[in-house]
C-alpha cells in the first residue's frame, strides 16, 4: 500500500475511473509506475478493480464500491477542513482565561463581563488563582498573570506595571501612632503575604532616590490579596498593597497611605498566550480587549 500514498486520494479516484493517463499527468509519473501502482492496490485490498479490455477499462462491483467511499472520504476531509476555517475566524465559541485572585475579581471580571457584551456568541471559562498553571496541560488560552514571568513556551503581553504602596486603617493608626519615616515602621505589627519572594522586608525610595530597607514582619500571614485587604480593614495592620486592590478603600477613607511621600517598586502584570490559540478569531479579540482595558485598571501603567 505505501507504494500508492504518493498519488494521493484524488489519484486513487482517477486510477478507478480508469484515467490512467491523467494520473501519469498529474503526478509526473510512467504509465508503467501508474499501473503498478494500481496493482499493489489490488493485491493490498484483494479484490480487482478494474476489468480491462482491449478496448476500454471499466469499474467492477467491488471497484464501483471501493469509488464511492473514497468520494465519500474527501467529502469529509472538506467539510472537516471548512469547518477549522470556520472555526478560526467565528466571534463564537469558548475562551479559557486564568487570572490572578484579587485582580480578577475586583477587575478582570468587569472586563470580560463587557467583552461578553460585545460578543454574545463567546463563552468564557474564568478560572482564579494565584498559582502558576500549565496554560497547555490545563487547556487555557489567556493567562493574566502578577511578577516576573519565565515561560518562553508561551507568547508573553506585557499589560504595564502595578504600582503598589503602604496603608493602614485610621484606626490602626491612632492605636500605633503617627509614621513619618521608614525607620518608624520597625517593630510595628504588618500583614504579610506568603508565597511572595522578599515579603520579609520593605524596600521605600525617598523623593531624593535613596532606598530605605525595613524588616518587615507580623503575625498574620495570608496567601490572597483579598484576605490582606480584610485585614488592613480589620486594623490588624499595615503593608504592601497594589493600588487596584485598596483603591475604592483609599477613595472612601476605609484605608490611609502611610509614607506617602516613598515609593515602593512595581511589579510587572503580563498576559501569557498559548500560541497554537491566537490564530483563532475569538481569542485574538479577547486580547485585544483585555489589553486595552487594562490601562483602566487603577495603578497600571
Amino acid at each position: 500500500m505505501s507504494g500508492l500514498f504518493p498519488l494521493q486520494l484524488t489519484g486513487t479516484l482517477k486510477l478507478l475511473a480508469g484515467n490512467l493517463a491523467a494520473v501519469a499527468r498529474e503526478t509526473g509519473a510512467g504509465s508503467s509506475t501508474i499501473t503498478r501502482h494500481l496493482r499493489e492496490l489490488e493485491e493490498a485490498l484483494g479484490v480487482s478493480l478494474l476489468t480491462r479490455t482491449t478496448r476500454r477499462t471499466a469499474l467492477t462491483d467491488e471497484g464501483t464500491r471501493y469509488y464511492t467511499h473514497c468520494l465519500q472520504i474527501l467529502s469529509l476531509v472538506e467539510q472537516a477542513s471548512q469547518e477549522m476555517r470556520d472555526t478560526r475566524q467565528a466571534t463564537a465559541g469558548t475562551v479559557r482565561i486564568s487570572c490572578t485572585g484579587a485582580l480578577g475579581v475586583l477587575h478582570v471580571g468587569r472586563l470580560i463581563y463587557a467583552f461578553q457584551d460585545r460578543n454574545p456568541g463567546i463563552r468564557v471559562e474564568f478560572g482564579l488563582t494565584d498559582e502558576r498553571i500549565d496554560l497547555v496541560r490545563e487547556g487555557v488560552d489567556i493567562a493574566i498573570r502578577l511578577g516576573p514571568l519565565t515561560d518562553c513556551a508561551m507568547k508573553l503581553r506585557s499589560l504595564g506595571e502595578s504600582g503598589r504602596l503602604l496603608v493602614a486603617s485610621p484606626e490602626w493608626l491612632r492605636r500605633h501612632g503617627p509614621v513619618r519615616r521608614p525607620e518608624d515602621l520597625r517593630n510595628r505589627e504588618g500583614v504579610r503575604m506568603s508565597r511572595v519572594q522578599g515579603s520579609e522586608q520593605l524596600v521605600l525610595r525617598s523623593g531624593e532616590g535613596i532606598n530605605h530597607v525595613v524588616p518587615f514582619q507580623g503575625r498574620l500571614v495570608v496567601d490572597h490579596g483579598l484576605a490582606a485587604r480584610d485585614a488592613f480593614l480589620a486594623g490588624r495592620g499595615y503593608g504592601p498593597a497594589h493600588r487596584w486592590l485598596v483603591e475604592d478603600c483609599l477613595r472612601d477613607g476605609r484605608l490611609v497611605p502611610v509614607l506617602p511621600d516613598y515609593t515602593m517598586p512595581s511589579v510587572p502584570l503580563s498576559m501569557l498566550i498559548a500560541p497554537e490559540r491566537t490564530n483563532l478569531t475569538r481569542v485574538r479579540l479577547c486580547i485585544e480587549f483585555l489589553t486595552s482595558g487594562a490601562r483602566e485598571i487603577p495603578g497600571i501603567r
